[in-house]
């Protein structure tokens, strides 16, 4: 197990600066108005990028051991692989058939 390290003041600054710069493009990219596809993958990068920031340095993923790291990616991919069996569901339900109405 590793000793506690303490984060220093210009680490966590920098990276405060840069989520508020990146919060900033993340609005300026909504008045662009980019074609329908690609505007949710921006938005996507864009999240993901500052939540790996936050992961990084925040929570001290960074200074901490690599097992962690592993742990969190894992639960990520696990996440997306349930949505998404979740989401190839949704192709195949009958909008049409309402049984409450009689």
């Amino acid at each position: 197990m590793s000793a506690h390290h303490i984060i220093p003041l210009k680490t966590l600054l920098s990276t405060t600066f840069a989520l508020v710069v990146l919060t900033v493009v993340t609005v300026a990219v909504f008045y662009l108005n980019i074609p329908a596809p690609f505007d949710v993958v921006v938005a996507l990068l864009l999240a993901s990028f500052k939540a790996t920031l936050v992961a990084m340095f925040f929570m001290g993923l960074y200074y901490d051991e690599k097992f962690n790291t592993v742990v969190l990616v894992f639960s990520l991919l696990f996440f997306l692989v349930f949505v998404g069996i979740t989401l190839l569901d949704t192709n195949f339900r009958d909008a049409g058939i309402n049984v409450w109405i009689p």
